[in-house]
C-alpha cells in the first residue's frame, strides 16, 4: 500500500508540474497576463491561468481511482463534473471579466445539485442535533462563501498551493488515524501533489498565478472534502484545518462590510496583505503561515483524542496569534514612515 500511495503522489505531482509548464508557455504565447494595479500585490505582469495544470493532474486522476473503487467517495461524479463546470467558466472570467452576478449564481447551482446527491449520513453533518435539510442549507451557504473566500485569499505567490497542501495532508492523516477508507487517503495525496507540483511554478517569484481557472474549482473540490470529513463525525477536525483562511477572509469581509463597501471587489486588506504593503516578502509571509498550518494540522489530529473543542480553542490561538503579527508588522511599518 505504501509504494501504490508514493507512486500516486509521484506521478500526479509530475503531471501536474509537467502541465503547468506547459500551460505557461501557452500563456505567455497568447499574452494571457495579470497586469499590478493598485490592488496587486505583484509589480510586473505574470501569466494567469496556471490553476489549469494543476486541475489537469487532479480530475482526470480522481475519475480514474473513484471510477475503479468498490466504494467511491460520495457524489464524486456530479462533483467532478461540476468542478470541470466551474474550471471552464472561470477561465472565461479570466479572459473576459464575467459579471460577479453569472459567477455566484453558477457556484450556488454547482453546489446544491451536489449536495442534492450527497448521501445522508444516520448523525447528520453538525453532529445530527439539526434536521437534516437544515444541516445542507447550512453546508451549502459555507460551500458557497468557502469557493469565494479560496478565491479571494489567492492573492500573494504560493499562497493557495500551500492552503491546498495543509488541507490535503491534514485530510489524509485524518483518514490514516481514525481510520477512513482508502478513498481519502488517495484523494488527499492526489490534491497535495497537485498542489506541489503546481508550486515549482507558482513560489516567489511566481512564473504564473492559479487564476480564477484553478482557485474556483480547486476552493470547490476542497469544500467537496472538508464535507465528506463532516459526514464521517469530524466537522471540528475539518473546521481546524481550514481555519486560517476561513478567519482570515471572514474577518477581513465582515469589516469591509461594516464600512459598507463592496464586498465582491478586489482589495489589499486581507491580514497577509497587510504584511506584504509593509514590505514583507512574499516567501516569508507563506511560510509563517506554513508553520501556522503545520500547528493546525496537529490541532486537527489532537481533536481525534482529547476534547474537539479544546483542540479547536488551541487552533484559534495559533490563527490569532499569526493574524496579529501580520497586523503588528504593517502598523509598525506604517507608524515608522
Amino acid at each position: 500500500m505504501l509504494l501504490h500511495y508514493t507512486t500516486l503522489f509521484i506521478s500526479v505531482a509530475l503531471i501536474s508540474f509537467s502541465a503547468t509548464g506547459m500551460v505557461l508557455k501557452f500563456l505567455r504565447k497568447k499574452a494571457i497576463l495579470d497586469h499590478p494595479n493598485e490592488r496587486s500585490s505583484h509589480s510586473i505582469p505574470t501569466p494567469r491561468g496556471g490553476g489549469i495544470g494543476l486541475l489537469i493532474a487532479v480530475i482526470p486522476t480522481l475519475f480514474v481511482i473513484q471510477g475503479l473503487s468498490d466504494q467511491p467517495l460520495a457524489g464524486y461524479l456530479p462533483i467532478l463534473i461540476s468542478a470541470i463546470c466551474l474550471g471552464f467558466l472561470s477561465w472565461l472570467d479570466d479572459l473576459y471579466t464575467l459579471g460577479s452576478g453569472i459567477r455566484f449564481l453558477s457556484q450556488v447551482l454547482a453546489v446544491t445539485v451536489c449536495l442534492y446527491f450527497l448521501p445522508s449520513p444516520v448523525e447528520g453533518y453538525l453532529g445530527g442535533f439539526l434536521p437534516i435539510w437544515f444541516e445542507k442549507i447550512i453546508l451549502g451557504l459555507g460551500w458557497v462563501w468557502f469557493i469565494n473566500l479560496f478565491n479571494f485569499m489567492d492573492g500573494i505567490d504560493g499562497i493557495s498551493g500551500v492552503e491546498i497542501i495543509t488541507i490535503a495532508i491534514g485530510a489524509t492523516l485524518l483518514s490514516l488515524l481514525v481510520p477512513l477508507s482508502v478513498e481519502y487517503t488517495q484523494t488527499g495525496l492526489i490534491f497535495s501533489a497537485a498542489a506541489l507540483g503546481f508550486l515549482k511554478w507558482n513560489w516567489h517569484k511566481a512564473k504564473v498565478f492559479m487564476g480564477d481557472v484553478g482557485s474556483v474549482p480547486m476552493g470547490f473540490l476542497l469544500g467537496w472534502l472538508l464535507i465528506l470529513l463532516a459526514s464521517e463525525g469530524l466537522f471540528i477536525a475539518a473546521l481546524i484545518l481550514a481555519l486560517y483562511y476561513l478567519a482570515d477572509a471572514t474577518i477581513t469581509l465582515g469589516k469591509r462590510t461594516l464600512r459598507k463597501e463592496k464586498v465582491w471587489l478586489a482589495h489589499r486588506e486581507h491580514f497577509y496583505q497587510m504584511a506584504a504593503k509593509a514590505g514583507m516578502a512574499h516567501d516569508k509571509i507563506v511560510l509563517r503561515i506554513v508553520a501556522l498550518n503545520i500547528a493546525l494540522i496537529g490541532s486537527a489530529c489532537l481533536s481525534l483524542f482529547t476534547f474537539p473543542l479544546l483542540a479547536l480553542l488551541i487552533a484559534s490561538l495559533c490563527v490569532a496569534f499569526c493574524l496579529y503579527s501580520f497586523k503588528h508588522t504593517y502598523n509598525k511599518t506604517k507608524a515608522n514612515g
